[in-house]
């Protein structure tokens, strides 16, 4: 990878198994400076995820990132979580110490526009929870759209079935509104979606390589994985566990890990029976422009070679 300045990220998050991962690997990669971590409701209840944000800076070494509290809720549905995927802490089995830091007091919505209005194109915005946030956002300041230098969204499912409900991936269906809203809104994202994320899977001998090291971090990812592997055996029938989120993340500095495409896409919010479906119309059937850039193929073995690397580099620098 060539060196580049460090690119301005933003992250979107609702920690959440692969959210904490992906945090560690912001943490862990010289070419990120994290600005703050915006959290949302999703893989757990909005007080547990802004509790694991925090006491994972906390374990990161990372206690002067911003964490900035917001949507509790979905925009017009009721709260919807993963329990069953991320356990009822929405870290699996892993236990952090209550963190001794606390979020700043400005909404997390309010956040984002300050932090995106004040460095037009030069912040990475990366989201990768419900996206009730960044819908709000562009509800209350329009102006952000052309200040955002770049969006990178996880989530939706085009060409696989859904992990949430047949047709639809967790994220877009616990704020499909949402979804429509930051879709419809002319930003051109990238979109890491589930039919390849669920391709990008962490072992059990990748765990057992980071335990080699020892401490805090090791023992956190292998405690947090365990449950999430657990879980991915059940529900999918693999060994392993999909780390959807550092994949995200890693394309604000290695886009090369990807091959995208450009298309319309939409999301439905009329149907119960088909709530939270993403359509990508990759043929140009209905004629209209494409909104998005969807990535169709990534560099998965690569990848995850690359997040174990740079965990044992974390690790190594905090003992």
């Amino acid at each position: 990878m060539p060196a580049t300045a460090p690119r301005r990220v933003l992250l979107d998050t609702d920690p959440g198994i692969d959210d904490a991962l992906a945090i560690l690997l912001a943490l862990a990669s010289p070419e990120i400076t994290l600005t703050a971590l915006t959290v949302v409701h999703g893989n757990c209840p909005l007080s547990e995820a802004v509790a694991n944000a925090l006491a994972l800076l906390e374990l990161g070494g990372a206690t002067q990132i911003p964490v900035a509290v917001g949507c509790a809720a979905p925009l017009l549905r009721p709260p919807f979580t993963a329990t069953e995927t991320h356990g009822l802490s929405g870290l699996g089995y892993a236990r952090l110490p209550a963190a001794t830091i606390a979020p700043v007091a400005e909404h997390g919505v309010d956040l984002l526009i300050r932090e995106l209005l004040a460095a037009p194109g030069q912040i990475s915005l990366v989201a990768v929870g419900p996206l009730t946030n960044l819908a709000l956002a562009l509800r209350k300041e329009p102006q952000i759209v052309a200040a955002i230098g770049e969006l990178i969204i996880m989530g939706a499912a085009f060409q696989a079935d859904g992990n949430t409900t047949p047709l639809a991936e967790f994220n877009i269906y616990a704020d499909p509104h949402a979804a429509k809203i930051v879709f419809d809104a002319g930003l051109a994202p990238t979109i890491v979606p589930w039919d390849i994320t669920r391709e990008i899977r962490l072992g059990r001998h990748d765990i057992d390589r980071l335990l080699q090291r020892g401490g805090p971090i090791a023992e956190f990812i292998a405690e947090a994985t365990r449950f999430y592997i657990e879980f991915h055996l059940k529900q999918f029938g693999y060994a392993g566990c999909a780390i959807n989120d550092p994949a995200a993340l890693a394309l604000v500095y290695w886009p090369h890990l990807a091959r995208t495409t450009q298309a319309y896409i939409d999301v439905e919010i009329s149907s119960e029976l088909t709530m939270g479906k993403t359509i990508a119309d990759f043929q140009g059937l209905t004629g209209k422009h494409p909104n998005a850039q969807i990535v169709t193929h990534f560099d998965g073995e690569g990848f995850v070679a690359h997040f174990v690397e740079r965990m044992e580099q974390l690790i190594d620098r905090l003992a």
